[in-house]
């Protein structure tokens, strides 16, 4: 067993730690998908056929985001970053900056980040709280109509994946936070950490995900609750 300065966590967390701050997941019954066809907002056809409409969607979106605070959840894990005495490592589907402000410094956007901008034309990231628009000119190689929100959308690569898998494959815990297991490839991420059969891993979720199964525990509630008592578990008890 290593020492517990060598141990390392992975934290899986979806839409499920955000909803409590206010907002709104996407695939339970009234998630945002139920109201919008992803088709049209979150892939890179539907932005090629209606720029405009796309961009509004993530402009509410976006300001949504700016007044969002972080809860309970996300000042836990902030919280176990700073006092675990090995490494933690955030892995985020969630496109907020919750975890940064709830005090979480090792965190990884794999779908993006929606107050950032990309141009693409030559990829040139900004930070941007405002609405885009087909006026916007990139900063770096002055393309008009270019900037987009600086997501991952459906049919896109995920980013970061080389960095997640490789720590994936080292961890000796991995916990998926308020995630429903229905989305590739963070779907597959416990399947790939009980196959190499050293880690511990630990569902935390307001239901039971679709992989469920997979996990070797499992505690329902919300967010709010159960992540603070299992933090406080973790630091207190280690597993």
């Amino acid at each position: 067993m290593p020492a517990m300065e060598d141990k390392r966590i992975v934290i899986l967390t979806g839409a499920g730690v955000s909803a409590e701050s206010g907002l709104g997941t996407f695939r339970d019954k009234d998630g945002l998908w139920t109201k919008y066809d992803l088709n049209d907002v979150a892939t890179p056809e539907g932005f090629a056929r209606n720029p405009v409409f796309v961009h509004d969607f993530y402009n509410k979106r976006r300001q949504n985001l700016v007044d969002a605070t972080p809860n309970a959840a996300h000042h836990a894990l902030g919280r176990l970053e700073t006092e675990f005495p090995g490494e933690v490592l955030v892995v985020t589907q969630n496109i907020d900056r919750l975890h940064e402000m709830g005090g979480s410094k090792n965190v990884l956007h794999m779908h993006g980040e929606m107050l950032k901008s990309r141009c693409d034309i030559c990829m040139h990231v900004i930070y941007w709280e405002g609405d885009l628009s087909l006026e916007m000119q990139c900063e770096q190689c002055g393309a008009a109509g270019a900037m987009r929100p600086h997501v991952v959308w459906f049919g896109e690569m995920p980013f970061y994946m080389d960095d997640i898998q490789m720590e994936l494959d080292r961890c000796d815990l991995f916990v998926s936070v308020g995630t429903s297991g229905s989305v590739y490839p963070a779907a597959g991420f416990v399947s790939q950490v009980r196959h190499r059969g050293k880690a511990h891993t630990v569902e935390l979720n307001l239901e039971p995900s679709e992989g469920s199964a997979m996990f070797h525990d499992s505690v329902l509630g919300p967010a709010t609750k159960v992540v603070p008592a299992y933090v406080d578990e973790l630091l207190a008890n280690g597993w």
